[in-house]
């Protein structure tokens, strides 16, 4: 009876004694849309909010009856009412787990996230982190784009679970992988030779690789016969891998290494595989200011140049047209083997439009179109197919002067003109309106010659100038001779005048 008044006493003492921060065991006794209950044996059963409980999809990670682990925040929260917390016990938890890591100088998984004062922000299982900068590689690393967002890892060097502070390092969880994979340094180095070696170092420019005691440069373009922005791309430090002896420099101990050189090379025979005009499918690579990179195998990409974009647009906004591992088709432009260089071309793959033009509107056929635009010298007019025509200001009229030929127009005109010359080559369309009607300087000179007399009459009499029909739908325009008086210029009258010269477009006459 003693014992199992002790045991119970001990008991309520326990409880007694119970501080705010303790962690404690409880049940799951309902859940509703918003709280769970939990019994914990106190004198009250505690609501929890449902958000503790959820997952980063949003589900619910805990049911009905299942024991976990939670943190006392508060006795009394001034209502009678026991508050706990599960996020705290499972912070808790992660603590136990670091402060485990860091006893057993075992590595851990982390996520870099962010830059701060003298290092970067580690996410260490959704807890916060610290690595200096200078425990981020081997080496000094000035830029670290590269690891970021990138799941790597790392060792806990100190622990303060009061201050909230961790401190992790790269550098020493990289060097326990080097150290486990170094081997003793190879007897003899030779160019060409095969050999493995452990990814020691990388630097925007390369990687430096331990081949046995001896470290070697792998330079950024023996890495890949296909453009990288950075070593990492396609290799991490405590890669352990297969490389070629490129060069080997025995006074000063250096040694250049290649990895791509251990593939065939895919620029062989490639102009039996691509010949010129071969069309085939690519993925955008890279975009520039003056175009965008087509990978059209691995290890082969080729530029598709601003101008081979689309056939009937100068200003291109790439953005609106290609996009990053966009896949489309390319036309094999030109290759050059000694620069390793592919122009291809992604209009190519579909009609000319001058082409087009050419094959549906023969040469001399009568065209519609609305003006575009009126420079100095001449007239653009919109085609089917988006493609424009030029009407030349020489084109325009035979009889009116320059200026009275362009101001006689607007944009936004309707306009009839012939088709003169296509130049598919480079892409220009010439039109012509005058073509459309004879040409009455041409009809005058198959009839009459200089000094010949011509018999006209008189259809128009003005102050200072009276108009005459030649016949042939020649009219022409002639100044009164003072020496003739007002009845010599009568309407209908049969006059003899002679063709002196042509000047400025004009033909001269005399009576």
């Amino acid at each position: 009876m003693l014992k199992k008044f002790s045991e119970i006493f001990k008991k309520i003492y326990d409880k007694k004694t119970i501080k705010i921060g303790s962690l404690l065991k409880g049940y799951i006794m309902s859940i509703n849309k918003e709280f769970v209950y939990i019994d914990t044996g106190l004198k009250s059963i505690s609501a929890v909010s449902i958000n503790e409980f959820k997952n980063k999809k949003k589900s619910l990670i805990v049911k009905l009856g299942d024991k976990i682990n939670v943190v006392l925040e508060n006795v009394d929260n001034g209502f009678g009412i026991t508050t706990l917390s599960y996020e705290k016990a499972k912070q808790n938890q992660e603590w136990l787990f670091f402060k485990n890591v860091l006893k057993n100088s075992t590595n851990i998984y982390g996520i870099i996230n962010g830059k701060t004062k003298g290092g970067f922000n580690v996410n260490l299982n959704n807890i916060k982190a610290f690595l200096p900068g200078s425990l981020v590689d081997l080496k000094p690393v000035k830029d670290i784009k590269h690891l970021e967002g990138k799941k790597l890892k790392f060792k806990i060097i100190k622990l303060d679970k009061k201050r909230n502070n961790i401190v992790v390092s790269r550098k020493a969880a990289i060097k326990l992988i080097y150290n486990y994979k170094v081997k003793k340094p190879i007897k003899k180095i030779k160019e060409g030779l095969n050999i493995k070696g452990i990814v020691k170092n990388l630097t925007d420019y390369g990687a430096f690789i331990d081949i046995g005691g001896l470290d070697g440069l792998l330079h950024i373009t023996d890495i890949s016969w296909k453009r990288i922005n950075h070593p990492s791309d396609i290799i991490n430090i405590g890669d352990e891998i297969f490389l070629k002896i490129i060069k080997f420099d025995k006074l000063n101990k250096r040694v250049s290494l290649g990895l791509k050189q251990r593939i065939i090379d895919p620029w062989n025979n490639i102009m039996k595989r691509y010949p010129k005009g071969f069309i085939t499918k690519g993925r955008i690579s890279n975009l520039t200011n003056y175009g965008c990179f087509v990978e059209i195998e691995d290890g082969i990409e080729g530029l598709v140049h601003n101008s081979e974009m689309i056939w009937n647009k100068k200003n291109i906004n790439l953005s609106k047209i290609i996009k990053i591992n966009k896949k489309i088709k390319v036309m094999i432009l030109n290759i050059d083997i000694k620069r390793r260089r592919i122009s291809l071309g992604i209009k190519q793959c579909k009609i000319n439009p001058w082409k087009k033009f050419l094959t549906i509107k023969k040469k001399k056929k009568i065209i519609k179109g609305i003006i575009k635009s009126i420079t100095d010298f001449g007239i653009f007019i919109g085609l089917f197919g988006g493609i424009d025509g030029l009407i030349h200001l020489t084109d325009l009229s035979w009889k009116l002067s320059q200026k009275k030929k362009i101001n006689k127009y607007y944009q936004g005109y309707l306009i009839k003109g012939i088709i003169l010359h296509v130049d598919v080559e480079n892409e220009k369309i010439s039109l012509g309106i005058k073509q459309i009607h004879k040409n009455q300087f041409n009809i005058f000179f198959n009839i009459y010659k200089k000094n010949n007399f011509i018999l006209g009459k008189i259809i128009l009499t003005k102050q200072k100038k009276i108009k005459i029909n030649l016949g042939n739908n020649l009219i022409i325009f002639i100044k009164k001779n003072k020496n003739k008086n007002f009845s010599f210029f009568k309407i209908n009258k049969i006059i003899k005048i002679k063709f002196i010269k042509i000047k400025d477009n004009k033909i001269i006459f005399s009576f």
